[in-house]
């Protein structure tokens, strides 16, 4: 079975749902997601040879997942686009525990659906359990942590240090942890054990910033993101950059540019638009040609700058499902 193209897969990302044939009941795989713009909304994963697509499960798609042979196909119009199989998820993705341990946050972000969900509060307990229960599949390599701010971003760094010192305690296996920063995080969660770090800019628009992110401040972010370079490491820093939110090329090329010089790699991931938020935001998800166009230009700016997606661990760069990988994809 030949592996889907980058054409194909950044065809697949640009709608990024499917139906799910009935005839794959026992074999489906779904996973929930409880944090970002996907946060509760049930999703796929789906290897074909050396790349993963995820998508969201909606009846209303125009691709259907439906069996082939040994696997799936996923189809539209009765046309084959791509053949590969169904893949479990251990928590959130495959071959990794990527945990939300506050699916709640005080924060406003427009393009986001947990401010309005009020879901669950993870306590190390927990965590470690959920943890344990993956590495029993025998197929875990990384354990990634993310969290909303359920009552203040200190609050919420402490919360994540106690998981993370927990953690590290009982599993030999990188960490990386997704918060939003506050002055001594990176010191915080180094010292509690983490592998790596994410903080997200969001985009790199201060005006488009500034009208979806209300409250928060894009130029501490940048500073924090600076600073766990020099704790962390090259390779080890990431940000998640939303497509589709209004910004135009010229900002996600400067943006990326920007995020490398300081030795970021970014993550440029195409916005989900969500109910929760309808009336509330203007989104686009972004075509095949835009996702192409722009991974291609973040590989050979993070060539530039000698940073490699391959060398990290945990999190979203190793998982690739929602995004056009450079190093991976392209």
């Amino acid at each position: 079975m030949r592996t889907m193209t980058p054409e194909e897969k950044a065809y697949l990302i640009s709608i990024g749902s499917a139906s799910i044939d009935e005839a794959l009941s026992a074999d489906f795989l779904p996973t929930t997601a409880t944090a970002g713009p996907g946060a509760g909304g049930s999703s796929v994963f789906i290897r074909s040879g050396g790349r993963r697509v995820r998508l969201s499960v909606n009846p209303a798609s125009p691709l259907r997942v439906v069996p082939d042979r040994d696997g799936i196909a996923i189809v539209r119009n009765g046309e084959t686009i791509v053949r590969g199989r169904l893949e479990r998820s251990l928590c959130h993705c495959p071959e990794q525990a990527y945990i939300t341990v506050s699916e709640r946050c005080i924060y406003d972000c427009k393009f986001c659906p947990v401010p309005k969900l009020d879901g669950a509060i993870k306590d190390t307990e927990t965590v470690v359990r959920m943890v344990e229960e993956a590495a029993a599949s025998g197929s875990l390599s990384a354990i990634s942590l993310t969290s909303g701010v359920a009552g203040s971003p200190e609050q919420e760094v402490e919360r994540m240090a106690a998981v993370v010192r927990a953690l590290r305690a009982r599993f030999d296996l990188p960490i990386g942890v997704s918060v939003y920063p506050t002055a001594d995080s990176t010191a915080i969660l180094r010292a509690a054990g983490a592998d790596e770090i994410k903080y997200n800019v969001e985009t790199m628009d201060p005006a488009i910033f500034a009208r979806v992110c209300p409250g928060l401040s894009l130029p501490f972010i940048l500073n924090a993101l600076a600073g766990a370079v020099e704790v962390f490491g090259r390779n080890a820093v990431f940000s998640n950059f939303i497509i589709g939110l209004g910004e135009d090329d010229e900002t996600i090329r400067d943006g990326v540019a920007l995020l490398a010089r300081i030795g970021v790699i970014p993550i440029l991931r195409p916005i989900s638009a969500s109910p929760l938020r309808a009336g509330e935001i203007a989104v686009e998800r972004p075509s095949p040609e835009r996702l192409l166009r722009l991974a291609a230009m973040t590989r050979e700016t993070l060539e530039r700058h000698d940073l490699d997606p391959r060398r990290a661990r945990t999190m979203c760069l190793p998982c690739t499902g929602c995004d056009l990988t450079p190093f991976r994809d392209v």
